[in-house]
């Protein structure tokens, strides 16, 4: 459950963007690379801005597309610099095939996606279907419901990124349109207490480069004889290694975060009054406001509802939403993007997995699509996606998916 105590810092009242921008500023990165995209665009302007005024010491390269913004990256992490950017959507498709190389290498960057849908048809709207495109890629993926929320996850990334038994590039995700634009009271952590909190860079320790001790980096590995094959498969267990350590160091970074600045963020899964709930919905990102503003709806009806939000979608809290859901009759997930392969949204068809994974007894589960392309997901929507699934607990056969946006 997130719990927020008295504020302690500065406040201020930004977008998302800006959240995000201050969530890296008081990270200390040593450069930062940029290439405008809409929704991200006024991101980076803020970046640009807080280093043309002194407040972030940082070497910013505006380079001529996002293949170049991560390229450019992976050279500072390798010698041994802390860096961040931002991106979206088909500046994130452009960027993909060094994105791709990034968690091979164990490179523990931060990069901001603000999601947005993917054409076509031609959108520049919000959306996550950029951000659930690339799921399979070896990043860790967090996921963000409010603009304070973004703040604070972005250096609680830093520490979970550098940790020696985790070394993996981050993004940080936040609804575009909604929460980059959407503007709330936020709370500046002061600079020492997130000093204090992320320590001594720890960027790259183990293949930093040096003029004075020369490597080869990411050298042609596989192949069907000698050690090649031996030695990806290294490299690609090491990598789940490490998707599976970071479970436990974001649960570690969070209580560290919440002990120091008084805000404690659900690390993996967010439970909203399931206690005694016999539907559940599941949720992820901004839409979780309105969700829960329906359940509450719901309750004051009688209706035993329950929510969970999902906040880390890689690695997949499996057993975690398991246990959460393992005692309700019926289960509606929404998801803001889609899994064209198998007819549903993608956060369905993992929670799908967790439970056959972790149950013997199969629960009934609808998928619910909405907010598509800048769609609003209204408390409405979710009150009809709670009498769907008490539908379904009372032993209606599941259709689907259902599109919220459909008849709007």
């Amino acid at each position: 459950m997130n719990e927020i105590t008295a504020p302690t810092g500065k406040v201020i009242v930004c977008d998302g963007n800006e959240a995000a921008a201050w969530g890296a500023c008081l990270s200390r990165p040593d450069m930062v690379a940029v290439y405008p995209i809409t929704p991200q665009s006024s991101l980076v302007e803020y970046l640009a801005q807080f280093i043309a005024d002194g407040r972030m010491d940082a070497d910013l390269m505006d380079v001529e597309g996002e293949h170049t913004v991560l390229s450019v990256l992976h050279g500072a992490v390798l010698a041994g610099a802390r860096t961040y950017s931002a991106t979206s959507a088909q500046g994130l498709a452009f960027m993909f095939e060094p994105y791709f190389r990034t968690p091979g290498l164990r490179l523990p960057m931060v990069v901001s996606l603000v999601t947005r849908d993917a054409v076509s048809p031609t959108c520049v709207w919000g959306g996550q279907q950029d951000a659930m495109t690339v799921k399979e890629v070896g990043w860790i993926h967090m996921y963000c419901e409010t603009q304070q929320e973004i703040l604070d996850t972005i250096p609680i990334a830093y520490k979970v990124a550098e940790h020696p038994d985790v070394m993996l590039p981050v993004n940080v995700n936040h609804d575009g349109n909604y929460l980059s634009y959407g503007v709330a009271r936020v709370e500046l952590p002061e600079q020492s207490v997130v000093d204090a909190f992320l320590g001594e860079k720890q960027v790259n320790w183990h293949a930093c480069l040096d003029p004075e001790r020369p490597m080869a980096v990411d050298p042609l590995t596989g192949g069907a004889g000698g050690v090649g094959p031996s030695m990806f498969v290294k490299y690609r267990k090491g990598l789940c290694s490490g998707m599976q350590t970071a479970l436990q160091v974001i649960e570690d970074a969070h209580a560290d975060w919440g002990k120091r600045t008084g805000r404690y963020w659900s690390p993996l899964i967010e439970e909203y009054r399931m206690e005694d709930a016999e539907v559940a919905l599941v949720t992820i990102g901004s839409m979780t406001g309105a969700a829960k503003d329906a359940v509450d709806e719901a309750r004051a009806d009688g209706k035993k509802v329950g929510l969970v939000k999902i906040k880390t979608f890689r690695p997949f809290p499996a057993a975690r939403i398991a246990q959460a859901l393992s005692k309700v009759k019926a289960i509606g997930v929404v998801d803001r993007s889609v899994n064209f392969g198998w007819n549903c949204g993608p956060a369905f068809q993992e929670v799908l997995a967790a439970l056959y994974a972790h149950q013997t007894a199969r629960i009934p589960m609808m998928s619910f699509i909405g907010g598509l392309a800048g769609a609003d997901i209204t408390v409405e929507h979710f009150a009809q996606v709670v009498r769907r699934t008490f539908r379904l607990a009372g032993g209606e056969a599941a259709a689907g998916p259902v599109w919220l946006n459909e008849n709007d």
